[in-house]
């Protein structure tokens, strides 16, 4: 683990990369990373989160600035400019029920071949997906989700990378850390090893290569 300026940080990211954003409307996003990706006009992304948030905030910030090629949430009710482009076809929109998208990526992460779900039987999410039928009952198959980076947001990390969340802004963060080639923390401070208890810890250090100190 190597903690590294917001700027070194968002220059590994290349265009057209994948990558998964903690938060949920915007509650525990990584804002400092994005703005920095704003700022280095960074193209073509796909990118995977819980919404796009607002306008002004989050993802929707990437959103507004024209960055992204592609989105993978469970909803985009929120955000105005989202529909906009979507509506345009300047966006590509994969929408997801939310219990299904967090256990995709908790798949990938953990290395599983799929989620066997009823959630979307009968349903548009079901178009173009195998349907497996147990014990009578009808199940999708959805298959698990992976990106080349994830960049998440958490209170505090100590020199191992080990790291806490602040109540509801946990959220998708600890499950996104598990499933991304390299993933990077944006942290508000960084504290010695051995100040974090063990059981206080959300994400292990093994999954975080870099962090990102903002304050």
């Amino acid at each position: 683990m190597h903690v590294i300026k917001v700027e070194k940080a968002v220059e590994m990211i290349p265009d057209g990369a994948t990558i998964m954003i903690g938060g949920f409307l915007g509650v525990g996003t990584p804002r400092v990373v994005i703005d920095e990706m704003i700022k280095q006009k960074k193209f073509n992304l796909t990118v995977i989160g819980n919404d796009t948030a607002f306008p002004n905030s989050g993802i929707g910030k990437l959103i507004v600035s024209k960055l992204v090629k592609k989105i993978i949430v469970s909803h985009i009710g929120t955000n105005p400019e989202t529909q906009k482009q979507m509506i345009e076809k300047a966006i590509d929109v994969e929408l997801v029920p939310q219990g299904t998208l967090v256990e995709r990526i908790r798949a990938g992460g953990v290395g599983l071949g799929g989620v066997l779900t009823p959630t979307g039987i009968g349903t548009v999410v079901a178009e173009g997906k195998q349907i497996f039928k147990i014990n009578d009952a009808e199940y999708l198959l959805e298959l698990p989700i992976k990106a080349d980076f994830a960049i998440i947001n958490a209170k505090k990390a100590d020199c191992n990378g080990n790291l806490v969340y602040s109540l509801t802004a946990r959220n998708f963060n600890p499950i996104m850390a598990m499933a991304a080639e390299t993933v990077i923390a944006e942290v508000d401070e960084i504290l010695p090893i051995g100040t974090i208890p063990p059981d206080d810890i959300h994400t292990p250090g093994i999954f975080v290569d870099y962090i990102v100190r903002v304050r």
